[in-house]
């Protein structure tokens, strides 16, 4: 084999172990992402728990979450650093999941802070990380959708679990915005197999809100209706009368 044969393939092979020490460096850090986003699930599923005063509690939560995205941004800086530029796409896989979950987790910290949808500028910036392409390591916007559709799901949940703790209010506010929320996907011409399907499974999460809505509704139960507000007297009244 001549040398000229030898120099070209050796170049390819220092190019190859290159690439998988990037690779390895990139998967140490998504691993240490991934171990702080199951703790940030953890104290958002507590929102879920029966507690006397929801709001409070909620906010306490939300607030707690937010301390741990310190970690997140610190890693997000060292993927940026890593991350060979122009090649975003090419290692794109690694943090593809960790990152739609941690758009979910951020998205719905905004939604119970501020009851308002969160932009993608405002949960790239929670991440640490650019909004837009040109500026650097960035979110991608099918990420960024993909959280918004993971956390419809959370939410028809918790106005399931509002209900059981007594807080009937949060599922009419939760209906509301998540029925808007499928409003505004429907104006998207979705053409990604994966985001599509996820969108698809959004109407099941609009159909069981409007479920524990309606139920609120024929038992007299939604805020604002007549049998509700005797009942909430009847209430006070026996508590008075303790």
């Amino acid at each position: 084999m001549s040398d000229g044969i030898v120099k070209v393939f050796n170049s390819f092979q220092d190019y190859l172990n290159k690439e998988q020490e990037t690779r390895e460096d990139i998967r140490t850090i998504v691993r240490d992402i991934e171990k702080v986003s199951r703790n940030i699930v953890m104290v958002m599923q507590n929102i879920h728990n029966e507690i006397p005063e929801e709001n409070k509690i909620v906010a306490e939560y939300c607030a707690e979450a937010r301390n741990l995205f310190g970690e997140i941004r610190v890693y997000y800086e060292k993927l940026a650093f890593i991350v060979p530029k122009n090649e975003y796409y090419r290692f794109h896989d690694h943090w593809r999941m960790v990152t739609q979950k941690l758009c979910f987790l951020a998205s719905l910290i905004l939604y119970l802070e501020v009851g308002t949808l969160a932009t993608i500028e405002t949960v790239a910036e929670i991440l640490g990380v650019k909004s837009k392409r040109e500026e650097g390591f960035y979110l991608d916007l099918e990420d960024f959708l993909m959280g918004l559709l993971q956390m419809s799901s959370e939410l028809s949940r918790f106005a399931v679990n509002s209900v059981t703790n007594g807080n009937y209010d949060r599922p009419m506010q939760i209906a509301h915005f998540v029925n808007e929320l499928n409003a505004g996907f429907r104006l998207l011409n979705l053409k990604n197999d994966g985001l599509r399907k996820r969108f698809d499974a959004l109407k099941y999460d609009v159909k069981k809100i409007e479920e524990v809505v309606y139920d609120l509704s024929i038992r007299g139960l939604k805020p604002g209706s007549c049998a509700s507000q005797e009942s909430l007297a009847a209430k006070n009244a026996v508590q008075e009368a303790k």
